[in-house]
């Protein structure tokens, strides 16, 4: 039978944390800090298969956002503005000018409220958070649900809900960072994405608006591939980021529930797929310099180290013609889901 353990796991500035440890009837689990909503570790077949910190203070330093809900918009906004019905918005900026990941105090940093519960086949806990009115620069007050639920099938589903008193944008996401092997880097996963197009960057990590063909580049991964193949390749888009920090166009969205990655270690036959609502995928490939970030036993986090797949929005949609902008209005709900499925 599922079920959740709490326990005392420390104190943030804004109050004591509890860890959530989800177990399936096959003993496998899924930990969740209320603190940041993070997805601290996910343990299958006794293979620690996320990057994190073993202590909560590795989430109050300076970190790479390891298994944290991302709000109230994930990845860029181009010069910290947007344009909602005519009105401008000033956000707070925290990187280059721009907005990233919804500001310096966004989601990832904010304490949640926790209610664990359990069902016949899964365990889980709901954590809601209340942004302000103004919240980063945002507008309307914003009331967000978050449901984790860890089930017998090894699916970690997270359902996204929120509503606002005034119309605004919205785009959340989670930023866990995957290895399946026993490896230090995931160069030798084996990807594929179901995306035929994907968003150019500038150097900044902004869209251009463009949304080029994946054909006969590195980032065709329609056919699975070694996620290191193309790490280092002359393309101009692979260079500027120092391998993958790109959103993906998933093919023929509709916005129902539906695969659109899938991972393979091939070593262990360990597979990770991605299910979303979502019309983006963000791969991350961990680019950062290696020691830049500290991870488990306070070992440097490896250059490659992991791989994220954050489903999303589009970045910088408010500011671009091309993309879909998620607004929320007045009065409706904001439904969301991604599947993590492991095999």
């Amino acid at each position: 039978m599922p079920s959740v353990e709490k326990t005392p796991w420390g104190d943030a500035p804004e109050g004591p944390v509890s860890r959530f440890t989800l177990t399936n009837t096959a003993g496998d689990t899924v930990s969740i800090l209320n603190y940041g909503g993070i997805v601290q570790s996910i343990v299958v077949g006794g293979k620690e298969m996320v990057l994190g910190c073993d202590e909560l203070a590795g989430y109050l330093a300076p970190n790479p956002g390891y298994g944290a809900i991302i709000g109230r918009y994930a990845n860029r906004i181009a010069d910290a503005r947007f344009t909602l019905q005519g009105v401008s918005y000033s956000l707070v900026p925290n990187e280059n000018g721009n907005q990233l990941h919804g500001g310096p105090e966004g989601f990832a940093g904010k304490l949640w409220s926790p209610e664990p519960f359990t069902e016949d086949a899964a365990a889980g806990v709901h954590l809601h958070l209340r942004s302000p009115d103004g919240d980063m620069g945002y507008p309307g007050t914003l009331d967000v649900m978050v449901t984790y639920t860890w089930n017998d099938a090894s699916e970690l589903r997270i359902d996204y809900r929120a509503t606002s008193d005034k119309d605004t944008v919205l785009n959340l996401t989670n930023h866990t960072y995957f290895n399946l092997g026993d490896e230090p880097t995931v160069l030798g996963h084996l990807l594929r994405i179901d995306a035929d197009r994907f968003t150019p960057v500038d150097a900044q990590g902004i869209p251009t608006g463009e949304l080029l063909p994946v054909a006969d580049t590195p980032f065709d991964f329609r056919t699975a591939k070694r996620i290191g193949r193309d790490i280092d390749a002359k393309h101009p888009q692979v260079r500027g980021a120092n391998g993958f920090d790109h959103n993906f166009a998933v093919t023929n969205y509709d916005g129902t529930l539906r695969e659109v990655a899938l991972v393979t270690e091939p070593d262990s036959g360990r597979r990770l797929r991605t299910l979303t609502t979502e019309p983006g995928v963000q791969l991350f490939t961990t680019t950062f310099p290696t020691g830049k970030y500290r991870m488990r036993g306070d070992a440097p986090t490896p250059t490659y180290g992991g791989i994220c797949l954050e489903t999303q929005h589009f970045p910088d949609a408010p500011n671009q013609d091309n993309f879909t902008t998620p607004v929320l209005k007045v009065g409706e709900t904001f439904n969301s889901t991604t599947i993590y499925r492991f095999e």
